[in-house]
């Protein structure tokens, strides 16, 4: 069951095009990567999820609910830990959830097994006592973490999350990630290979506002990495190699040029992904007495991919970029405007009733 519908989904600040009609389903139970480089459109996206900002077309359901037309029931859903922790530095971190509960309107019976579930769950409450002005930048982020569980929502959406950490702090909030997969739909956003690789179940790779790749890591390498490249230095001459060449079957093709030293032959075969020939060749070599110099084996990983992916991801000129930016900035101003004028009627309207 898909937790998250998005369909035709665009949004535009002035002449930037920052998502690009975007369809994508996000089913329970998973932790998802949202992999781009920056200004790919992901962080927009996520702030589109979470009601944060409107989109300029399209459809966003959460749990079955439009995000445009039902956001207070819809952001129930949803917990959401943006780049920047929204974190009240002169406030405990036991103070600041219990605010974080009343904002989200938990009922008071509820409360407190609320904050003790995040606490324990992101392991600050050997903290919860303390000034969160005074915590580390690896405690603040588990802070932060906290808040987007409090309710324990369905979905956790994860903004950079280790931007800043140092490696010790990278490792636990990873650990804390893969925790949360465990009971919750997580998506994470990173423009760090290496940190999707390792926590994700399932891989969104987005360029200039579109969907361009989707499958798990092993699925993505598979149907797109195309051929396996051997590249081999061989002892021996050109007629040599090839008379050895043809006592093996089912090689692929294959090219010989002509080494710096004289008598050596460089050797680059071309296989299928699921045909790894290094033990044939290995074999035959030996067979026919040619000593292997140098046999390095080539296939493509999701680094690779990334970035065959996003080539053609390129800025504007600086001069148009700048006017953009400019545009990006004051409407995203508005629409932060036009949520804060809404959450403000929405209040005065409980303090009148």
């Amino acid at each position: 069951m898909s937790v998250i519908e998005i369909e035709n989904l665009v949004k535009k600040y002035g002449d930037n095009l920052a998502v690009d009609n975007l369809n994508l389903k996000i089913e329970k139970g998973r932790v998802y990567g949202f992999l781009g480089p920056n200004g790919a459109g992901k962080s927009t996206t996520m702030n589109i999820i979470t009601g944060y900002i409107g989109a300029t077309s399209g459809t966003v359901k959460i749990d079955g609910r439009d995000i445009f037309k039902e956001p207070e029931q819809a952001k129930k859903c949803v917990g959401y830990l943006p780049e920047m922790p929204p974190l009240y530095q002169d406030m405990t971190v036991r103070e600041y959830l219990k605010f974080v509960a009343e904002l989200k309107k938990i009922p008071k019976c509820k409360r407190e097994k609320n904050i003790e579930d995040a606490l324990n769950m992101t392991k600050t409450d050997q903290v919860e006592n303390r000034l969160i002005r005074n915590l580390s930048k690896g405690y603040k982020q588990r802070v932060g973490i906290a808040q987007a569980l409090i309710g324990m929502p369905e979905v956790i959406i994860l903004d950079e999350p280790t931007v800043g950490l140092d490696p010790k702090q990278i490792i636990e909030i990873r650990q804390l990630i893969k925790q949360l997969g465990k009971k919750h739909t997580v998506i994470l956003s990173s423009h760090i290979l290496s940190e999707i690789s390792e926590v994700c179940d399932y891989i969104y790779i987005i360029s200039r506002g579109c969907l361009v790749a989707a499958g798990s890591e092993k699925e993505l390498v598979d149907q797109m990495a195309g051929k396996n490249v051997l590249e081999m230095e061989i002892k021996g001459n050109k007629d040599a190699v090839t008379a050895m060449m043809g006592t093996v079957s089912d090689v692929g093709k294959y090219e010989m040029t002509k080494s710096d030293k004289s008598d050596n032959v460089n050797l680059t075969i071309i296989s299928d992904r699921e045909n790894d020939v290094r033990e044939k060749i290995f074999y035959a070599c030996a067979n026919s007495r040619l000593p292997i110099l140098k046999m390095d084996f080539k296939h493509k990983t999701l680094e690779d991919l990334f970035i065959e992916l996003t080539k053609d991801y390129a800025a504007p000129e600086k001069k148009k970029r700048r006017i953009g930016k400019s545009k990006a900035k004051k409407e995203l101003q508005e629409d932060i405007d036009k949520e804060v004028e809404a959450l403000n009627e929405i209040s005065h309207k409980e303090e009148n009733k």
